[in-house]
């Protein structure tokens, strides 16, 4: 997706200067730079490969891309009455891309511009281990951010929610490690601050992978908290002074490394207690017994003591992070979502239906018929004009009784005869119409002929390859010759130029 020209083309963020898209991710010289390659599971699929340029885009696109912010979208797991919610979406305009889209409370920041100008600072950041900003929207009282789909979770689920296993020891150092490297990237960026970190602001891309969210480097709001949490797990000196320092990001790090070891969000001052009173044992899950060294629980365990100290400047910074975990990854070659034991399947996000693409779901022809029937032609000629032929001659009367003597048998449920007078016409017509196609294939499936059927929804789609109803037709069609999968794509394809048009027809 290219940057279209927009509001934000001129607003300079207050870090434009320390900002570099696509900057490597450790400058020359340093320790965790040293390190062996990435290993295969850091390997982006094709659509992360690549980000595109951040954008403005407007309400109408993300309304369409949310299906008018249905709440069967809705992924965040604090729910729809939440301040801040999180819609799963597809971008028509840009190859069906799947984001996330976070939709702030009304009037969380009143001035749109100074909202704009957050928004494209964070947007310039870009890395591997980041949810990738790629876009936002101020129009009215909406504020919007869009971001790269993360399909698989976030830490908190799989941690604290787990369905079939729990989170291996392996996976869970490489969370560790992969966060480190967003810390540490982010402080290279000048971008030393960010809010609320914790197991929810890590999710899992499609490959399993971990990555930190890009929403947690906004407030969410103009004048808002930047700590939701409970104040037992919120830095000290936020509590003293409302602020967040680059420690404060340290601190909370440790508390998600309590996570890890515990599987529990334990409070830090109680895992301090367990720290020096020598209970280790206590602290870690008990799920992980005979999964890791204990030289290597140590040093985490260690390390999370340290990110937690109450005075700020005796935390250790990013680096020290990095190069802490960095020996703690035994292996490497070994696929995220395999130590996960997640499906490595592709992304669909759920199909939402028209009334006649839910019929053709179920296979119920009698509907298909009925919406078929009202619909008429207007689909290929408009509202007002049923059917119009490009050659008026003296043949134009039997093509239009034919056509007549056609529909009438389609309503009456006169199938048969359907199929021989859309027949006919078909043969007299210069211009294929796919009305009449669609309507034939119905006949077709009325009378058990799907292989015919299958035939006539794909003419009607050759007449117009856009039209939602030739997908259904077609789905329907599969679906009767038992060919399911295929019949599911044709209803996702027939759902995307469904909601492409609506979104069309509303100015986008």
């Amino acid at each position: 997706m290219g940057c279209l020209q927009s509001k934000t083309s001129n607003v300079q963020s207050p870090d434009d200067e320390s900002l570099q898209a696509d900057k490597p991710d450790l400058g020359n010289g340093d320790p965790a730079e040293q390190q062996p390659p990435p290993p295969p599971q850091q390997e982006q699929s094709q659509q992360q490969q690549h980000v595109p340029v951040f954008k403005e885009y407007g309400l109408a696109e993300l309304r369409a891309a949310t299906n008018g912010f249905s709440s069967d979208l809705i992924v965040s797991e604090s729910g729809e009455k939440a301040p801040n919610v999180v819609y799963r979406g597809k971008l028509f305009s840009d190859g069906n891309r799947l984001v996330a889209v976070k939709r702030f409370s009304k009037q969380s920041w009143p001035d749109a511009q100074q909202f704009v100008a957050e928004a494209a600072g964070v947007g310039k950041v870009r890395h591997r281990r980041m949810v990738n900003l790629i876009g936002c929207c101020a129009e009215g009282d909406e504020r919007l951010l869009v971001a790269e789909y993360m399909p698989n979770d976030t830490l908190s689920k799989h941690l604290f929610h787990w369905d079939k296993q729990p989170l291996p020891w392996e996976m869970r150092v490489r969370v560790a490690y992969f966060i480190a490297q967003a810390l540490e990237h982010l402080s290279l960026e000048n971008r030393k601050i960010y809010h609320d970190l914790n197991a929810y602001r890590v999710l899992f891309d499609e490959e399993g992978d971990p990555r930190l969210s890009s929403f947690g480097l906004m407030k969410n709001s103009r004048d808002g908290k930047s700590y939701s949490t409970n104040l037992a797990y919120t830095p000290p000196e936020f509590l003293r002074t409302g602020r967040v320092i680059p420690e404060s990001v340290i601190y909370s790090y440790g508390t998600v490394l309590l996570d890890l070891l515990s599987g529990k969000h334990i409070p830090p001052s109680h895992a301090l207690d367990l720290i020096r009173g020598k209970n280790m044992l206590m602290l870690m899950d008990s799920s992980l017994e005979g999964q890791y060294a204990n030289e290597d629980a140590t040093t985490l365990v260690e390390l999370a003591s340290k990110c937690l100290q109450s005075e700020a400047r005796d935390r250790p910074n990013t680096m020290f992070l990095l190069t802490a975990v960095t020996p703690l990854q035994k292996q490497k070659e070994v696929a995220s979502h395999v130590l996960m034991g997640l499906p490595k399947t592709t992304v669909v996000l759920p199909t939402m239906l028209s009334p006649l693409g839910k019929a053709c779901a179920r296979m119920d022809l009698t509907a298909v018929h009925d919406i078929l029937l009202k619909t008429g032609y207007k689909d290929e000629e408009g509202a007002e004009n049923e059917l119009s032929f490009q050659e008026w001659t003296q043949q134009v009367q039997d093509m239009l009784n034919t056509k007549k003597f056609g529909d009438i048998a389609f309503r009456d449920k006169d199938f048969k005869s359907a199929i021989e007078y859309y027949s006919k016409l078909v043969g007299m017509m210069s211009v294929p119409s796919a009305t009449v196609f669609a309507r034939r294939g119905l006949s077709y499936l009325m009378n058990g002929q799907p292989e015919l059927a299958l035939r006539d929804a794909m003419q009607a789609q050759v007449c117009m390859p856009e039209w939602p109803t030739a997908f259904y037709l077609q789905a329907l069609a599969l679906s009767k010759l038992g060919m399911e999968t295929d019949a599911q794509d044709m209803l996702n394809d027939g759902a995307a130029f469904e909601s492409k048009r609506q979104y069309n027809w509303r100015g986008g």
